[in-house]
């Protein structure tokens, strides 16, 4: 077994077996990367050409009622400011960014319970009536398969919900007991069944993660074939049990978006703003290494440093345009283009 073996059987047959991932992951040399990264970076630009697709983030809830350790919305956290957008304000932002030329809008926010079935299914309805070109993205954590058949019903298209460990001893390290790695699987499973183009994703660099982790959540993205994966490092946050742990790698975050993109060619795959806040350049390092999504923030000013995850969020006082047209000359700089189109998954 050798890592070029390996990378060559990721480029031509878009797979790898549990221990080849471990091999390749634990004995990667500069040379490696960057073969990975040429690879992916090929595979990318054979797929999508040098179009980058826009996604309007609208982050319309810090109210959640979760207690994940590594979250700064944990329900726990007593100095988390917590806001929660009107049903008015999301269409706000939405025709904001309608004329900067998003043709998606992604909503996202923690697990709040104001959010019912009733609402969010009215917000999707009322964007998908006023903006019948556009694709409506919901990340709102675990609700059900019920739940997710209404909302589908009433018109939205795709569904983001991190599996953030597919090792359910990982998981139970990183969550209460009330959360279960099984459970999120299933409804990641559901929301397939339905027809949403779905979204995992995991965090790098998470306390306690393991290569042998790291490898079990690339095979399960093979197994869940997902039409999106965000991936980003673990950044603590002041206010959590996680506080003091270290930071997940920039290098090692931008290997894995290589191994993806190499193991599921179209996959839609953003350079997040985690990878930003993390190196100043870290979103173009990302789109270098295979990526082909960014999400600029579309959320109201005022609220933008209130919805934190994790500690240094990068763009929470930028006014939404001003965000869109620094990043386009940061894609231009890079031989990128940003482009006005929906960006859905190939076969949709």
């Amino acid at each position: 077994m050798n890592n070029q073996d390996i990378i060559q059987k990721l480029t031509t047959e878009h797979t790898a077996a549990r221990d080849e991932l471990i091999f390749l992951l634990d004995n990667l040399t500069d040379s490696d990367r960057e073969a990975l990264r040429k690879a992916a970076q090929a595979t990318a630009r054979t797929q999508f050409g040098n179009r980058i697709f826009i996604r309007g983030l609208i982050e319309l809830s810090s109210v959640c009622k979760n207690d994940c350790y590594y979250c700064g919305l944990r329900r726990s956290n007593q100095n988390a400011v917590r806001y929660r957008l009107t049903p008015e304000q999301i269409l706000s932002c939405c025709e904001q960014g309608y004329a900067l030329g998003f043709r998606t809008f992604v909503l996202q926010g923690g697990e709040d319970g104001y959010f019912t079935d009733a609402v969010m299914t009215a917000i999707v309805r009322s964007i998908k009536q006023a903006y019948p070109d556009c694709a409506v993205t919901l990340s709102l954590g675990e609700r059900g398969e019920a739940s997710f058949q209404r909302l589908r019903e009433a018109g939205a298209d795709r569904y983001l919900l991190r599996h953030e460990t597919a090792d359910a001893a990982h998981y139970a390290r990183l969550h209460p007991a009330t959360m279960r790695a099984e459970e999120r699987q299933r409804q990641l499973f559901a929301l397939k069944r339905l027809g949403f183009q779905t979204g995992a994703g995991f965090m790098v660099g998470s306390p306690y993660q393991t290569t042998a982790n790291l490898a079990d959540d690339l095979l399960f993205l093979q197994r869940l074939q997902p039409q999106m994966c965000g991936i980003g490092p673990f950044i603590p946050h002041k206010d959590t049990p996680f506080r003091d742990r270290p930071a997940g790698s920039l290098e090692l975050t931008l290997t894995l978006l290589s191994v993806i993109r190499l193991m599921h060619p179209q996959i839609l795959l953003p350079a997040t703003t985690a990878l930003g806040t993390i190196h100043p350049k870290g979103r173009e390092m990302g789109i270098l290494h295979g990526a082909n999504v960014v999400m600029p923030n579309l959320s109201p000013e005022e609220h933008r440093k209130d919805y934190s995850l994790y500690d240094n969020k990068i763009c929470t006082g930028d006014e939404a345009a001003a965000c869109i047209r620094c990043l386009a000359a940061r894609m231009r700089g890079i031989g990128y283009q940003i482009v006005t189109d929906r960006g859905d998954y190939p076969d949709r």
